[in-house]
């Protein structure tokens, strides 16, 4: 675990201008900078980094957070990862409470063997760039396939001359060892040698066609070859290396993340040219496996970016069968708000060849028709099953369940098994028991709230209220604080975008994770009134709208996570009494069903008793009678709060898009309805 104070120390010593000016070209805009969105598609600036917060927001879909979230979102990092870059352009070395000295002294070394390897093979990439240019053969070869010259230069496309020993003039030492370890040079087993007793070496890649894959950080980490002329293989990929294991990566993700976010879905093809051309005709949200199948590190990579994956395929047997891997992959990650779809295209076509004979438009419908992840599970699961036969029927059940029972629990779940029921002449309750006991030996398996919803495989929270959420969590961003937004581990309710009043939420995307700036106040102020009410009367929770929900869930600090902790707490078993929730925030200890931590190393988040102790302290005795709209009345403060905090960056940004500038007279109308709300209702105590 990273300690909160080593994150804090680190936001403060970063410059988000300088972060995010790596990627986007910022304007100063009064005290502020602004510039055109990376996270979607625009062409006046509505994308805000202010310098005195230390946070980005953009006014045209509503991403926010800090330095932090940035690189998370921006490179699909995970949070550790995202720290470490982060501290590794400050020059900080990351502590780590939890490993040893040696375990320290060895990442450091995986990690500067990483960076050699990558700068490697980043010198390959420039060199056989430059032998394109000056390979009339391999220009002619990719203008024949419909490629511009732009769309290779955007893909870093090059060409491996034919020559057996052409690296050798790009490296100072030919017989570097890191030029076999990045798989660009191949010594032979037999121990053969040339005449001045040199063991024979020679390049991997030869008259080829070259793609360099990179990661989601745009590190050059492994190569595709592609044959000019007729020969085997037809592909040559990089072998698996420290940097680069097939089964994790996909082609053409860190060339399509803004178009991913445009497009607002994953296509998932099966080649390298099949990327680059779907790019070239408008379709730059397209990837690719690494001659693998598709594998649940893929999907779950892709979720990351976007939350609509379609499956392309060819309609052959070959096609059907890559999409059956690629539907139990995905199964787990098929929450209610995800949508997973199978495009078939016929047998003698793949997207490169159907888009170049019949056009974006109609490739486009085609994609618009593809088969839901529901009906492909069933399709897949009755292929070798005669539904005229109760045989045939109990044959389709029995190969249904598994993949059913490995869909997260929620409503598109239910909908599956309830038309397996229908197909297989069986009543809905009996196809949900059998998926009850079906489940049965997994549940008894796991630890509390060691199961991940809504097809979330990440770590859950360590609960240090002050700091680090565990790695390749989804968060979206709040406040200067940083506080998230998410589909927090143990709760089925994801949090709404909007709120009900109208306009969007303040921090619609993913962001930064939970960084405490501030401590406890000395004051009572509206969330300690809040957190009163709700201890008070933990059956309020289920009568605010979700869109209070939203804003008490986005709180900073200890009142963000005490709220989290209640939805899910409330979710699962109902309104609990006071003096149980404030004992409970006590002395809960770890592993129980309702423990605010997850972190076997922490006994409790000191965080939680420190509030019960001033709540109780600092407010009236509870009585069990307190009031709905007492509670509803604290919350518009808040929600005024936001709109204001939103309204002044706006103010302090000058000139910007129609959409922001359109957000800006929203909110103060907004503002203005708030306020009179506000002004009409009883005045309430804040003691």
């Amino acid at each position: 675990m990273i300690p909160p104070s080593f994150i804090q120390d680190l936001l403060a010593r970063t410059d988000i201008v300088e972060v995010v000016g790596r990627y986007v070209t910022l304007k100063k805009a009064g005290i502020n900078f602004k510039g055109l969105c990376p996270f979607h598609g625009e062409k006046s600036p509505s994308f805000i980094v202010s310098p005195s917060r230390q946070t980005y927001h953009c006014f045209g879909c509503g991403v926010h957070g800090n330095a932090v979230g940035f690189l998370m979102e921006n490179t699909g990092l995970g949070f550790v990862e995202a720290v470490k870059d982060l501290a590794q352009i400050q020059g900080m070395p990351v502590p780590d409470d939890d490993s040893k000295p040696e375990d320290r002294e060895k990442a450091k070394a995986q990690k500067e063997k990483q960076t050699s390897l990558t700068e490697v093979m980043a010198k390959a990439t420039q060199h056989w760039r430059q032998q394109l240019k000056s390979t009339p053969r391999a220009v002619a070869y990719l203008k024949a396939r419909g490629l511009t010259g732009e769309i290779a230069a955007r893909f870093g496309m090059g060409y491996a001359p034919d020559n057996w020993r052409g690296l050798a003039s790009v490296y100072p030492k030919y017989d570097d060892p890191l030029l076999v370890e990045a798989g660009l040079v191949i010594t032979p087993d037999d121990g053969e040698t040339r005449t001045d007793g040199e063991a024979k070496r020679y390049d991997r890649f030869r008259d080829r066609i070259m793609f360099p894959i990179r990661n989601p950080q745009g590190e050059v980490i492994g190569f595709g070859g592609r044959v000019l002329d007729k020969g085997e293989p037809k592909y040559l990929n990089s072998p698996e290396t420290p940097v680069f294991i097939k089964g994790r990566e996909l082609y053409g993700l860190y060339e399509g993340r803004s178009a991913l976010r445009t497009k607002g879905y994953a296509l998932v093809t099966e080649g390298y040219m099949d990327v680059v051309a779907l790019a070239q005709w408008g379709f730059g949200n397209a990837v690719a496996t690494l001659g693998t199948a598709c594998s649940a590190e893929h999907v779950q990579k892709l979720f990351r970016f976007t939350e609509q994956v379609v499956f392309s395929f060819d309609g052959d047997g070959a096609g059907r069968r890559a999409a059956g891997r690629a539907l139990e992959a995905a199964l787990p990650f098929a929450s209610d708000t995800r949508r997973i779809s199978f495009l078939f295209l016929p047998a003698e076509h793949d997207p490169d060849s159907y888009i170049r004979e019949f056009g974006p438009e109609a490739f486009e419908a085609c994609v618009q028709q593809a088969v839901p992840l529901s009906r492909q599970l069933l399709e897949h699961a009755k292929g070798d099953c005669d539904l005229n036969t109760a045989e045939g029927r109990a044959r389709l059940q029995a190969q249904a369940l598994p993949l059913i029972g490995q869909l997260p629990d929620g409503a598109l779940r239910g909908q599956i098994a309830d038309e397996l029921a229908a197909m297989g002449r069986t009543a809905p309750e009996e196809i949900r028991r059998r998926l009850t006991a079906l489940a049965e030996p997994k549940q008894s398996a796991r630890k509390p709230y060691q199961e991940h919803r809504d097809g979330d495989h990440s770590q859950p929270w360590d609960n240090s209220y002050t700091g680090e959420p565990a790695p390749e969590q989804t968060y979206q961003g709040h406040g200067d604080d940083g506080a998230p937004k998410s589909k927090w581990g143990g709760g089925k309710r994801e949090w709404k975008k909007n709120w009900d009043g109208g306009g969007n939420s303040r921090w619609q995307r993913k962001g930064s994770p939970v960084i405490d700036r501030r401590p406890l106040p000395q004051a009572a102020r509206p969330l300690d009134r809040i957190v009163w009410l709700m201890i008070a009367r933990s059956d309020f929770w289920d009568q605010v709208p979700a869109s209070a929900h939203d804003l008490l869930c986005e709180q900073p600090a200890v009142y963000g996570h005490f709220f989290r902790w209640l939805d899910r707490l409330v979710h699962d078993q109902g309104a609990i009494g006071a003096q149980e929730l404030v004992d409970r925030m006590r002395h809960a200890t770890l592993g129980d069903d309702d423990s605010p931590s997850q972190d076997d190393s922490i006994e409790l988040d000191p965080g939680f008793s420190a509030l019960a102790e001033r709540i109780t302290n600092f407010h009236d005795v509870l009585t069990g009678q307190e009031s709905l709209d007492e509670l509803l009345g604290q919350i518009k403060h808040l929600q005024l709060q936001a709109m204001q905090d939103e309204l002044e960056l706006l103010t302090q940004s000058g000139e910007l898009s129609d959409s922001a500038e359109a957000r800006k007279i929203e909110l103060i109308r907004q503002s203005l309805t708030l306020k009179l709300e506000i002004s009409r209702m009883r005045p309430t105590s804040a003691s």
